[in-house]
């Protein structure tokens, strides 16, 4: 099989319980599947949510915080967590991860934008897993904004893709795909295993809330599929509880949800 360059965003309801605390079994296999197609020969960029979530469990706090401030603190101490998890599990696959944090303006600015991607190559042509995401101790916009720009990573994620000139996007979710209805109030709703044009029917199938822990919802990943296929990648959207189902999509079975390329 063709080797690949994937990026592979994952949420916060992926890997959190209910009460903020990282799923250790979800993260450990995660690491071992991204760390298997490592060692295939595809290179490999992770995107991850979750810092804030982590944050406030780790810091004990009761509730999570409506100060732009705190949440900021809690960031910054999530994100210390994840990436020692990170660093840990796939060290004990004998891969190496960078943490790169973004903001908005080092995508939109073109000389950062120039100096991002140079970071990117640069990890992956010396065999580097790079672990992506927002930047929410220094940024406020995500964290206080109704509209958010990267919408739990989602949009980020395709950003990152096409930044990378990736082959395929993957976003693992707390939910299988996209369907022809609302799954929370239909039990007879189908899954849709394929997507070939985003329209406006296709849209309105997307309405809806993300998670407790997460900021994203359908909308968001339906915004990034639009983004990732009209700059020539596959996306998928696939349940994060079983990280295998990256293989199955790599080896072209029905999981979840193709959004297919648009050339």
């Amino acid at each position: 099989m063709e080797k690949q360059r994937i990026v592979v965003k994952v949420g916060t309801s992926t890997l959190t319980g209910e009460n903020g605390a990282l799923n250790f079994r979800t993260i450990d296999k995660l690491a071992q599947v991204l760390s298997t197609l490592h060692n295939d020969g595809n290179q490999v960029v992770l995107v991850s949510s979750g810092a804030i979530a982590v944050g406030i469990n780790k810091m004990r706090l009761p509730m999570k915080p409506q100060n732009v401030c705190m949440k900021q603190a809690a960031a910054a101490v999530g994100q210390c967590e994840l990436m020692h998890i990170y660093d840990k599990c796939f060290g004990e696959y004998g891969n190496i991860v960078g943490q790169i944090l973004l903001t908005a303006e080092d995508i939109a600015v073109k000389g950062k934008r120039r100096n991002l991607k140079n970071t990117f190559e640069a990890l992956l042509e010396n065999g580097m897993i790079p672990v992506v995401n927002e930047n929410d101790s220094v940024s406020h916009a995500e964290i206080e904004s109704d509209k958010k720009i990267f919408g739990d990573n989602d949009m980020l994620s395709a950003i990152v893709a096409n930044l990378c000139e990736a082959d395929r996007l993957i976003i693992l979710s707390d939910i299988e795909g996209l369907y022809d209805g609302n799954p929370k109030e239909d039990e007879n709703v189908r899954l849709i295993h394929k997507v070939e044009v985003i329209n406006d029917e296709i849209k309105a199938l997307g309405a809806g809330s993300g998670s407790n822990r997460g900021t994203g919802g359908m909308v968001t990943k339906l915004e990034a599929a639009e983004y990732a296929t009209v700059h020539g990648m596959d996306m998928h959207i696939a349940h994060g509880s079983d990280p295998e189902n990256i293989y199955r999509i790599i080896e072209g079975k029905a999981v979840g949800t193709h959004f297919i390329k648009r050339y």
